[in-house]
Parts: structure tokens; C-alpha cells; sequence
């Protein structure tokens, strides 16, 4: 079971095995001061752009696991293990970095060359931790796109739904109700597409008499007869 401060620490480390918790980049709570230790580490993460510009530049990607060890063993005369821990903490909790995780991004290895899938729970912490800090920023209530980024994370994993929920869930409340609430939605309109499809089959009308009938839109129960099954 991963609590929340657990969590927190997971996030830093969604790319690079064995690399401790950093600094949030962007904390929902940022000040105009940069930190002492983001500007520390500038210096590392603008070699890390001038060797590898296809992982750290313009767009980022997800890095492979071990990624820490690898530049340690290329580039001694550039990375002293304790700055480099720092710079990659940092970068992997940017919210840039964790927009590519949330997506679903391969992660990728020096080359630039994709090698593996970005583990469902990674994806999962990730969008959660931009909603958390989108939410801290806007006045706007952001959970039902939350819980649609969670839907659709979900489908992507290629899990039951249970193997799922085991593989992500923590004791942090407000991310255990954000999936429930989601699920709940997808239940809802499952059963509401059912109940629909078995009024229109026993109808015997045509799809326009049919939603003439029920006062709904002939795109609403064409939609819901395109999901059966």
C-alpha cells in the first residue's frame, strides 16, 4: 500500500531507478524564488540538453530505468553522482517531464530509441500530480477532466479492472475517490447504453422515430448502438 508521502516520493523517481526524491521544479505552492537546488543543478540539466537533446531538449521523453547508472559509467568528467541525482530529481518532477508520462509515452534510452512502456501506476501518479497542481493554480473545478485522463489511462494499461486498481492504489483519499468517481461515470453511462439499446431493439422504429419518441438526439442513441458489445 503507497501512502501519500510515499507517493510524493515515487513521482521524483518516475524515470530513473534508484535516484532519491528531489525538490519539486514547479511545487503547487511555488514561490518567485527559484530553489537553492534547482539552480544548483542548472548546470547538469543544460550538458544533459547538450548531449542528449532528443531526451532533455524541446520535447522531453520518458527515460528508460537505469538511465542514472548509464550516464554515470559515459560521462564521468561531466557528472559527479550526487549532482547528477539532484539535476535528474529535478527534471523527472518538471511538470514537462511528467505531461510526457501522464500521456503514455515509451520511455527511451540515450539513443532516443523507445525500449519499454512507462509502468500504468507511473502514468497514473503523473496525472494526478499535474491535477494537483493545476487545481492549486485555477479557480475552475478540473476533476471531471481528471477523471476522464484516468478513464483513459485506464483502457490504455490493457488491464482488468481489479489488476488495475491493485497496481495503483494508495491511502491518499482524494486519489483513491478521483478513480472510484471515475469508474462510477463509466458505470452509469455503460448501463444507461444498455438500457437504451434494449428499449430501441424492442421498439421496432427507426432510429430518427425512435429518439422522436424519446425526445433524444438520433447522434446520442446511434452512439450508444455503435458501443454494444
Amino acid at each position: 500500500m503507497t501512502t501519500e508521502t510515499e507517493l510524493d516520493t515515487t513521482i521524483s523517481n518516475l524515470a530513473v531507478s534508484e535516484i532519491p526524491a528531489a525538490p519539486a521544479l514547479e511545487p503547487a505552492n511555488e514561490s518567485s524564488t527559484k530553489s537553492r537546488s534547482t539552480v544548483s543543478v542548472q548546470p547538469i540539466l543544460e550538458k544533459l540538453f547538450e548531449l542528449y537533446p532528443q531526451l532533455f531538449g524541446a520535447e522531453f521523453l520518458p527515460l528508460k530505468l537505469g538511465i542514472f547508472q548509464e550516464l554515470l559509467a559515459l560521462h564521468p568528467e561531466h557528472f559527479a553522482r550526487d549532482a547528477l541525482k539532484a539535476a535528474l530529481g529535478v527534471h523527472t518532477r518538471s511538470t514537462r517531464y511528467l505531461q510526457c508520462v501522464a500521456a503514455g509515452k515509451a520511455r527511451h534510452d540515450l539513443q532516443g530509441a523507445a525500449v519499454e512502456p512507462v509502468a500504468p501506476e507511473h502514468v497514473y501518479w503523473a496525472i494526478l500530480e499535474l491535477f494537483r497542481r493545476r487545481q492549486a493554480r485555477s479557480a475552475q473545478d478540473l476533476r471531471p477532466r481528471l477523471r476522464s485522463q484516468l478513464l483513459a489511462a485506464f483502457d490504455a494499461s490493457g488491464l482488468a479492472r481489479q489488476d488495475y486498481l491493485t497496481r495503483v492504489q494508495t491511502r491518499d483519499t482524494d486519489s483513491t475517490t478521483a478513480l472510484e468517481d471515475a469508474f462510477a461515470e463509466r458505470d452509469q453511462l455503460l448501463a444507461r447504453q444498455e438500457a437504451l439499446r434494449t428499449a430501441y431493439q424492442a421498439s421496432g422504429k427507426t432510429v430518427a422515430e425512435f429518439a422522436d419518441m424519446y425526445g433524444l438526439d438520433p447522434r446520442d442513441v446511434n452512439r450508444a448502438l455503435e458501443a454494444e458489445g
